[in-house]
């Protein structure tokens, strides 16, 4: 499959997160804890410079959390502070509000030592699409302040918003690279909904997901969709799965639009287990 997407909107706010960087004490780079390589844009680092960054592993309730002990100890050990989060429950969302304090003190206490007032410490959101800025977001907030969507490009502009704890964010819409060089990155972030589906051919991608999942957790679908045969070919199991969901067309022909659909959804919302696509 040959997936790119990179709409207009993306390149303006790569511009963007440029333009208000100088005004931002510390960046909050999310990844998705199923993917945290595919889903770190490279295009971020090379922005941000040496600005203080704080890696947040977010959807953690998503993926395996053995796999995510791992990366977490992964990016330390190359020199990152990361913090895995639960968006959903609030799930270390405090500790990432503490490290922030911490990264930034220095720079809030020299401040003060030179006679001016603290202000609020200014942060910085950035990830791919769908990744779950909104969420955390909402969760650092204490309110619903942004618009949240299950679906990539929801947040459409910048937005200032006053966090606990003294401290201020920049939303920004999340944003992809001009180009996927590697192919399995590009899978990964359709799988993940990072890209939009309506650009997609869903069938193709939910065939190569399940083909993923069969090879690598087999147990998960088996269970999930009550499967007691051998299969050797993916197309037979994906024809179990809608005999048995009744996606059926006339003729006794599968819906494999609906299936498709099925199991991407299924997928994504951790009903066919906690899994991680990628492992340290």
């Amino acid at each position: 499959m040959n997936i790119n997407w990179y709409p207009g909107h993306m390149k303006k706010t790569k511009e963007l997160i440029r333009e208000q960087l100088k005004l931002v004490d510390v960046v909050y780079e999310l990844l998705d804890a199923r993917i945290p390589m595919s889903s770190k844009n490279p295009d971020i680092d090379k922005i941000i410079g040496n600005k203080p960054k704080v890696i947040v592993l977010n959807k953690i309730d998503l993926a395996d959390a053995k796999t995510t002990v791992k990366w977490v100890e992964y990016f330390k050990q190359n020199g990152t502070t990361v913090i895995p989060v639960n968006t959903i429950t609030g799930e270390g969302v405090k500790k990432l509000i503490q490290e922030s304090q911490n990264v930034i003190k220095e720079k809030m206490d020299a401040l003060i030592k030179k006679g001016r007032k603290p202000r609020p410490a200014r942060i910085m959101i950035a990830g791919v699409p769908n990744v779950g800025k909104s969420s955390l977001i909402n969760k650092l907030s204490g309110r619903k302040s942004t618009q949240i969507g299950d679906r990539p490009g929801v947040t459409k502009g910048k937005q200032w918003i006053r966090l606990k704890g003294n401290m201020e964010l920049l939303d920004t819409p999340g944003i992809l690279w001009p180009k996927f060089e590697d192919p399995e990155v590009a899978l990964s972030l359709a799988f993940t909904g990072a890209i939009k589906d309506e650009i997609m051919d869903t069938e193709t991608l939910a065939y190569k997901l399940l083909e993923i999942l069969w090879k690598d957790h087999r147990e998960d679908i088996i269970e999930r969709y009550k499967i007691n045969e051998e299969y050797d070919e993916t197309i037979e199991i994906m024809d179990h799965i809608g005999r048995n969901r009744g996606c059926i067309l006339k003729g006794n022909e599968i819906d494999y639009s609906r299936i498709s659909n099925i199991i991407l959804d299924e997928f994504r919302s951790g009903k066919i287990g906690r899994i991680s696509l990628e492992h340290p």
